[in-house]
């Protein structure tokens, strides 16, 4: 045992000195940062202008380190300057008082408005900021402190580093750091006292001058005089009979019957309640000397009303409530309701009784019936109760969510064509209607192309209000439910009874605008295909031949301005149902096309086609072209308008193309289906012109494909001859193929490209399945184009720069937003809290306006003076007042104070700086 023992003994433990500790790694890493960061040796600059530090600007670069496991960061603070030759040349200069040190004795920037506490404190241009990394983290203790103390003292020494160094200790919202700085033979350490309570000898200048002094420490007697800036800040929290100026809306007046067509019309605008909370008034002397001035418990020479420098800032309400912003927020909150109208309603609203209002498919046979089925007459008025009358049915009549005057007066401001019941009311209708396309245009009326919303003066724009309004203060998503099952039983009475739709304007859906935009347009397009038709109808019932037509189309020669007017033909349609077909599929519309013709042309040209060397359908001469053959002139014939289409729908025929394939069938039959206004234009011109080939119709229809050059005869004449370009002789080309099946059919005896009848029946069902979520997502880039509107008309008024910006910055967003369907719900969230930052920065500026009495002036002068100063507090943190307490602004400042009786008890804070 004593054998095995002996080699244990002659082991001893190796202690590595050499060894880096965690503190001295935390030392090598705080100089590695400051020699990252280029921060070691002397620095140097001139010394700074007045004011640099609010107008210049800050910058920050952070790092992290860590002392052990606890995470620290690290934070350059600076300012930016403009490098100049003269540093180079200072940085010669030996024993200079390090440049912090300057900037404690330099009194140009005493008291920043906006800037770190640490500038605030000290007046310090450059300076880095060890912290805990964490929010909740926190040096509490004396040694840790010191310990930091220390390491930030051994970084500087070792570096040379002259920037000043602090660590914060305590916790954070307390803003209590020390800190170091170090120069060539001099020091400055930095340290801060909180007390809970301010010792009653220290609250005024001659008890701080005592301690500073003791402080000091200066062996020379006497010491010399101390210089120093005061600054004292008062605040001004009640206005007593400055009241904010914008006054509340009258919800009895909305309610009861002065609801007119500008207050549905309108967006509402301005704040409800004062968006300054707070005005703070900072009386400065900003160069005084020890024994000037008196200041102590019992007497003090600080007169605010004497102060050489006053400065004002107002603190402004957190998201003040403002009422157009209040109309956005609501408005927006229905797209996220999952609700149907059915189920606000109650499904009871919907059914029908009796005959009132038939489904699609009644709808549709009665096209198929020979006589008219007599519809319900529901006058407009009585239309505006149809869905009240269903609701009471089942409900008390006191929970409809839409009474029936503001009922009357909203579907009266949208269709104001309904006042008149009389058939010669319809005439202004349709010219009011037609109006619209002659608008003139500017940048505002515009802005609905970028938002993708619909023209300010439309049906939908004005819906879109109604639709908010009501949101807002008339039942909420039930009235909104009531008031769209009400525009929707007004859109099929419209349709049934030939009445166009107004405040939209004519041809086909405008794709710039939103889907529903297009709906309307769509069913406006349709009703006035019906309206020719029936009018036609009833014009060649007394009286139909043969001649007729022709007759007709003489006439109609006579105008060269309708050359472009192709689908104003209609009326001089037959009346014959059978001769219009109920549509197909596109492949079966071209199959059958010809087929049908053939059969119902075969009774006509049985005996040697007598029939076919009858023109049919021409509208004029073209004047320039002749036939080729016969020689004869060239008539431009009556042809069918292209069925118009909204974005949706071409966007499922263009999926339906695409699902063809490229295979040569798919290719063919895609062709086929595209070629269809193609073959019945074809048939309109082969009517309008017997012994027509097809370079006659290219020469009509795409005169880029019929190649026309000069060739020399064989008697030596110059003559033109022309031919098809190279596209049109491609084997089983398309347009051949057409040529060849098409028939001499004028237009009227076609079948029609556009079923109005079946799209308009489409429109109808789309507006009555949507739901209120989906319309407020229809309508909201209308509301968001009224709200950019409103806000850029109430800017005007004011003239402030700053909002003119954040205007064209909305415009810019909302344009790339809403120009794509379905955007996301944060990308709308911001553009509707920019228009509400507009709102409140208009509101700020007219409550200033109206404490001041910016209107009230009368001296034009004092009066741009002050707009001038109001615009300047909106935009800057603080403002200096001209002339102090003795200029216009200043004299209004005191009587604001005056009259709150708050002058002495509003002393925010006392602040010098010695």
């Amino acid at each position: 045992m004593a054998a095995d023992s002996e080699p244990e003994s002659e082991v001893f433990e190796i202690t590595d000195f050499t060894t880096a500790s965690e503190w001295e790694r935390f030392i090598s890493k705080v100089e590695e940062v400051l020699n990252d960061w280029k921060l070691i040796g002397i620095s140097s600059g001139k010394p700074l202008e007045k004011g640099v530090y609010t107008t210049g600007a800050w910058e920050e670069k952070s790092d992290e380190i860590s002392f052990a496991d606890f995470r620290f960061s690290i934070t350059h603070h600076y300012l930016v300057q403009e490098p100049s030759d003269k540093d180079g040349k200072e940085e010669l200069v030996e024993d200079a008082l390090p440049l912090p040190m300057q900037d404690l004795l330099c009194m140009n920037n005493d008291f920043p408005p906006r800037a770190h506490c640490l500038v605030r404190w000290y007046g310090l241009r450059e300076f880095v900021v060890i912290a805990p990394a964490a929010n909740n983290d926190a040096v509490l203790s004396e040694s840790k402190c010191n310990l930091l103390l220390s390491s930030i003292s051994i970084a500087l020494g070792n570096t040379g580093c002259q920037v000043p160094l602090f660590v914060q200790i305590h916790h954070k919202w307390r803003r209590m750091y020390v800190g170091e700085c170090q120069g060539p033979g001099v020091r400055t350490d930095f340290e801060m006292v909180h007390l809970r309570k301010v010792p009653s000898q220290y609250i005024h200048l001659s008890g701080l001058l005592d301690i500073f002094k003791s402080k000091i420490g200066c062996p020379l007697t006497p010491l010399p005089p101390v210089s120093m800036a005061i600054r004292l800040t008062y605040v001004l929290q009640d206005w007593q009979q400055y009241f904010w100026p914008q006054q509340p809306p009258d919800i009895d007046a909305l309610v009861g019957g002065e609801v007119g067509g500008l207050e549905f019309g309108k967006l509402p605008f301005g704040a409800c309640e004062d968006p300054i909370s707070e005005l703070h008034l900072a009386t400065t002397w900003p160069h005084l000397t020890e024994g000037i001035i008196v200041d102590n418990d019992v007497y003090s020479d600080l007169d605010p009303i004497q102060a050489p420098q006053w400065s004002v800032r107002v603190r402004k309400a957190d998201n003040p409530q403002c009422l157009l912003g209040d109309f956005l927020t609501e408005f927006f909150k229905l797209c996220r309701r999952k609700e149907s109208t059915d189920e606000i309603l109650g499904r009871s609203a919907f059914e029908e009784e009796g005959k009132e209002v038939a489904d699609i498919t009644h709808a549709l046979s009665k096209l198929t019936e020979p006589a008219p089925v007599p519809i319900h007459k529901l006058s407009v008025t009585n239309m505006v109760h149809s869905a009240k009358k269903k609701i009471r049915k089942h409900r008390g009549v006191d929970e409809s969510p839409l009474n029936n005057e503001v009922l009357n007066t909203i579907l009266l401001f949208l269709f104001p064509d309904a006042a008149d019941k009389l058939v010669d009311g319809f005439e202004s209708r349709t010219s009011a209607s037609a109006g619209n396309s002659s608008r003139p245009e500017n940048e505002d009326y515009n802005l609905f192309s970028q938002f993708k919303s619909a023209p300010s003066d439309s049906l939908t724009y004005k819906l879109a209000l109604c639709l908010c309004m009501i949101n807002f203060y008339h039942g909420g998503v039930k009235g909104v439910a009531h008031l769209w099952q009400e525009f929707v039983l007004e859109m099929r009475y419209r349709w049934e009874n030939n009445y166009l739709i107004p405040g939209l304007a004519n041809g086909p859906p405008d794709l710039r605008c939103c889907l529903l935009h297009q709906k309307l347009q769509m069913l406006n397009c349709c009703i006035e295909r019906k309206k020719a038709r029936d009018e036609g109808k009833r014009g060649s019932a007394s009286d139909r031949s043969p001649g007729d037509t022709g007759k007709g189309a003489e006439h109609s020669g006579d105008n060269p301005d309708k050359e472009k007017e192709v689908g104003k033909s209609w009326e001089s349609w037959s009346d014959s149902e059978e001769e219009f077909f109920e549509c197909l599929s596109d492949t079966e519309d071209l199959k059958g096309n010809g087929q049908d013709n053939g059969k119902k042309g075969g009774a006509k040209e049985g005996n040697k086609e007598p029939v076919n060397l009858k023109p049919e359908g021409r509208l004029h001469p073209h004047g320039k072209l002749t036939l080729l053959h016969p020689g004869e002139p060239l008539y431009i014939p009556i042809t069918q308008e292209p069925a118009p289409m909204t974005e949706d729908l071409l966007e499922e025929q263009s999926e339906v193309l695409a699902k063809l394939g490229t295979s040569a069938e798919g290719a063919h039959l895609r062709a086929r289906m595209q070629s269809a206004c193609l073959l019945s234009d074809m048939e309109s011109f082969k009517a309008a012109n017997p012994g027509c080939c097809l370079e006659d119709f290219v020469r009509w229809y795409s005169p880029r494909d019929y190649i026309e050059e000069e060739v020399v005869d064989e008697k030596g004449n110059i003559v033109i001859k022309g031919e098809l370009s190279a596209r049109m002789k491609i084997p089983s080309n398309m347009w051949v193929e057409a040529w060849e099946t098409a028939k001499p059919v004028p237009a009227r005896r076609q079948k029609r490209l556009f079923d109005d009848t079946r799209e308009a029946e489409k429109v109808l069902h789309y507006l009555a399945v949507q739901k209120p979520a989906d319309l407020a997502r229809h309508l909201l880039p209308c509301i968001i184009h009224a709200a950019v509107l409103k806000v850029k008309e109430e800017e005007t008024l004011e003239d402030i720069s700053s909002v003119k910006k954040i205007i064209k910055q909305i415009i810019s967003h909302s344009s790339k937003v809403l120009r794509f369907p379905n955007p996301e719900e944060k990308k709308l969230e911001e553009i509707i809290a920019q228009i509400m930052s507009v709102e409140a920065i208009i509101a700020r500026a007219r409550s200033l306006k109206s404490k001041f009495g910016v209107e009230k002036c009368e001296n034009e002068e004092e009066k741009e003076d002050l707009q001038r100063f109001v615009n300047c507090l909106l935009d800057q943190p603080e403002v200096s007042v001209i002339g102090a307490g003795r200029g216009p602004a200043g004299s209004i400042i005191h009587k604001l104070f005056v009259n709150a009786q708050r002058v002495r008890a509003s002393l925010l804070c006392k602040t010098l700086v010695i």
